[in-house]
């Protein structure tokens, strides 16, 4: 291979990550625009084996498909019950192979902020930049983020900011039930060893883990719930995500009243 044609395979490759294809699902092509009455082959399945990625992205080894969900989520809650600190819990994900999105995923985004903070906020998974710095709200939501925590005299030393999923999910789509259950473990294990005194959720599917709601977000958001932290009761509150408000701008004096809610109980 020619260093032209090697370069146009890896851009094709990344557009097609980046457009959330991460499957191979037959091996020839079938005509979909053919007539009712024109023939076609039936679709090749492909073996039932791990998918071999380009050597650009795996060193040329197969990834290992994950185990059923039910398998996984269990593995998860007993990987997380074992970590007794941040950082044991961050060493048990970087191992973990439970949820596919790990194959796809440049690295692992655990968390950033002060983990003594009094206040956490937990979004619902990184997107690309996140992916590609190791940290959780790097993007242009996270400098909305930033923004909305300095109107409140708080920073990144000062609240501690992680993710109900710590992998990118392709093309930056929503996590499926399924990836949230697996990594819910985690997730509340994290809470737990922070121990915060408040607890934000950013997003809908956030304030759907964490806290049980199938409330529209624009009913529950500025409420305080009750969470169970695993050692004490604690409050928690949803509110719009970030990325939310870069695409609806009008929603954002509702964000800043959740904001103003959230510096009163914390003087």
């Amino acid at each position: 291979m020619t260093p032209a044609q090697d370069k146009a395979a890896r851009e094709l490759f990344d557009f097609y990550r980046e457009a959330g294809v991460d499957a191979l699902i037959g091996e020839q092509p079938v005509n979909r625009f053919a007539g009712a009455g024109a023939p076609t082959a039936p679709p090749v399945r492909a073996p039932q084996q791990a998918l071999l990625l380009p050597d650009y992205e795996t060193k040329g080894r197969a990834a290992p498909a994950p185990p059923a969900p039910d398998q996984a989520a269990l593995s998860a809650r007993e990987a997380a019950k074992s970590a007794e600190t941040l950082e044991e819990l961050r060493a048990i994900l970087e191992r973990f192979d439970g949820c596919a999105l790990k194959a796809t995923a440049t690295q692992l985004v655990f968390a950033d902020g002060n983990p003594n903070a009094r206040v956490m906020f937990v979004g619902e998974a990184p997107g690309r930049d996140e992916d590609i710095e190791g940290l959780p709200f790097v993007g242009r939501s996270g400098k909305l983020l930033d923004r909305m925590l300095a109107a409140i005299d708080l920073d990144r030393t000062s609240v501690y900011i992680a993710n109900i999923v710590p992998w990118r999910p392709p093309g930056n789509r929503t996590p499926t039930p399924q990836e949230s259950q697996v990594c819910l473990p985690f997730i509340l294990r994290q809470i737990e060893l922070v121990d915060p005194d408040f607890l934000v959720c950013l997003g809908k599917p956030s304030m759907q883990t964490l806290l049980r709601s199938n409330e529209p977000i624009s009913k529950a958001r500025g409420r305080w719930f009750a969470f169970d932290t695993g050692k004490r009761e604690i409050r928690a509150m949803p509110t719009f995500h970030p990325a939310f408000l870069l695409r609806s701008p009008l929603q954002k004096r509702f964000a800043w009243r959740d904001f103003l809610a959230i510096k009163k109980v914390l003087s």
